[in-house]
């Protein structure tokens, strides 16, 4: 019975995302040379969709845990609008006086 062949997201698994974009690079200026390996080419195009794959995931993943902390962020505290108007501030263009020593 032939062995079965490695399965890839468990070989990517241990890729980091850097890792992953670096390989990503090499393989599209192989493929961009004048000289790409036609035996090779298939398997150099789904490795490359193996890691467009995995950086999706981890770019996923990243939004997620981010919109995740700003939420629990704006639980705690939150955030001004896009406004300013909840500062807790002066409304805009009403900014106290008599901060600075040569304000009158």
């Amino acid at each position: 019975m032939p062995a079965e062949p490695p399965d890839p997201s468990a070989e990517l698994d241990g890729l980091g995302y850097a890792e992953a974009v670096e390989e990503l690079e090499e393989i599209l200026a192989e493929l961009d040379g004048d000289d790409v390996d036609v035996d090779r080419l298939a398997e150099r195009v789904r490795r490359a969709a193996d890691l467009v794959a995995l950086c999706r995931r981890r770019l996923d993943a990243a939004r997620v845990e981010v919109t995740r902390i700003v939420a629990d962020l704006e639980a705690v505290a939150p955030l001004p609008d896009a406004a300013g108007s909840d500062d807790g501030g002066p409304p805009d263009g009403d900014l106290p006086t008599g901060l600075f020593a040569d304000e009158a």
